[in-house]
């Protein structure tokens, strides 16, 4: 099973507090592969449950909830990295060697990151990151490495490892140096000449042979790209070009120095005292027996058009925009937020493949919390039941008032404490924030056509 090392269930604390993967088997079948800063807190946060599928998985009383598996067999794998950019590569080559079901049913296909290497017409490459292709849309001319789970974690990466390999990320550049150029982060103009000079065309070998350098590394292979670089170092030296060996010499002790100590994963602990705190207020609040996920709704257009809806998850107090998704309204283009708003829950009650929230936050006053909570009951009969546990709020911005699904009377905001009325409004702007930016989205692509 690759170079993992397998232990049991029982045995969590012997499990490193070093950077890597784990990775969980039924049976004989690898079936889940996850990434960490400390591979012993991030499993053992699995088994805390704080995410629905974490639940599925590793809890053997929610076997229904798993399509009748028989709950986590108890196999645990890890493999310690020397660094957390090894770590997210790794999970990256795992996810794309095994193709681990839950790692598909997890996370949304759409979601996954890959870095394209692609060459323009005059076969100069350059790099940027898409998510998963689809099958129809790939382009030929370009080569795919992935695929990796979390965006941010990749985008870092990339932007360190420019430093020492510095890349293009469009298919043209302009006559004069840009800003990366003055940064040392882009090779310049120079390759782009017509007809290239002998010097361009020997700086664009050099160019093509970092690049393959680079996508060395995204692919697990630091250790030969470092070879390869101490190869080329002692060449130079034998030929007294020492300017040269100097050059690689920093371009091996920056890479060493990056790969070693760059953080670039996200902080996964996922729960702490303060968020323990909001839940108890929230339960009490909300007389609720659990509080994890929260969802909150926002709706953009402008007279109708261009209508977008967003749908933002916080699970324990804190974002999850791997959870985020976004609606393109169908309706006709009239402005009737109120039915945008009964479209969009409708919409998002028939994926019971998602998990419901036990709270659902809705932009706006007393009418659009009493279609929120219609579209719930009226949905209830012909879903889980799990839609029951759900409590609905709205937030009225213009006196910050909150209204509470089965409570005749609005709470004052301001009464709340103050951590309860900081996450309610970060809740409401995230909304705003990411409906606004797909509704921009929309516009700026009809102005295209």
């Amino acid at each position: 099973m690759d170079r993992f090392k397998i232990i049991s269930k029982e045995k969590l604390n012997d499990l490193p507090q070093t950077a890597g993967v784990y990775s969980f088997y039924d049976k004989k079948e690898l079936i889940y592969v996850g990434k960490a800063i400390n591979i012993k807190n991030r499993v053992k946060n699995h088994f805390n449950g704080n995410y629905w599928w974490e639940k599925t998985l590793l809890r053997p009383a929610s076997a229904k909830a798993s399509a009748g598996k028989q709950g986590f067999a108890g196999r645990i794998g890890f493999i310690k990295t020397d660094s957390e950019i090894e770590a997210l590569v790794l999970e990256a080559n795992l996810i794309k060697k095994y193709q681990p079901k839950f790692n598909v049913v997890w996370r949304d296909d759409k979601n996954y990151f890959y870095v394209a290497i692609e060459q323009n017409e005059q076969k100069i490459p350059y790099i940027y990151i898409t998510h998963q292709p689809k099958a129809k849309s790939y382009k030929l001319k370009a080569d795919y490495v992935g695929p990796f789970v979390e965006g941010t974690a990749l985008k870092k990466t990339l932007r360190y490892l420019r430093r020492v390999f510095p890349y293009y990320t469009t298919k043209k550049h302009p006559r004069v140096k840009c800003t990366y150029c003055h940064l040392g982060l882009c090779p310049g103009p120079e390759l782009f000449e017509n007809p290239p000079s002998p010097e361009a065309l020997a700086d664009l070998r050099e160019y093509e042979k970092n690049i393959k350098k680079l996508i060395l590394i995204l692919k697990g292979k630091r250790n030969n790209v470092l070879s390869s670089l101490k190869k080329e170092m002692r060449e130079s030296s034998a030929q007294n070009k020492f300017e040269d060996a100097g050059k690689i010499r920093d371009r091996i002790y920056n890479l060493q120095q990056i790969m070693s100590h760059t953080k670039v994963i996200n902080n996964e602990q996922l729960t702490s005292n303060g968020w323990l705190k909001n839940e108890k207020i929230l339960q009490g609040l909300l007389n609720l027996k659990e509080v994890s996920r929260i969802e909150c709704y926002d709706v953009s257009n402008i007279q109708g058009k261009f209508a977008t809806a967003s749908m933002v998850v916080f699970v324990n107090g804190a974002a999850d925009k791997r959870l985020y998704k976004k609606f393109k309204i169908k309706m006709k283009n009239e402005p009737n937020d109120i039915a945008m708003l009964k479209e969009t829950l409708e919409r998002r009650f028939a994926h019971s493949e998602w998990r419901y929230p036990e709270i659902i936050l809705i932009d706006g006053g007393i009418a659009q919390l009493n279609v929120a909570v219609k579209v719930k009951n009226e949905t209830l009969r012909h879903g889980s039941g799990q839609k029951k546990n759900i409590k609905i709020i709205s937030i009225a911005k213009r006196n910050k008032d909150l209204y509470i699904e089965g409570r005749k009377d609005f709470v004052p905001l301001k009464s709340l404490p103050r951590e309860i009325y900081n996450l309610v409004l970060q809740l409401d702007d995230e909304a705003h924030r990411f409906a606004i930016n797909y509704h921009k989205k929309l516009r700026k692509k009809s102005l295209l056509h």
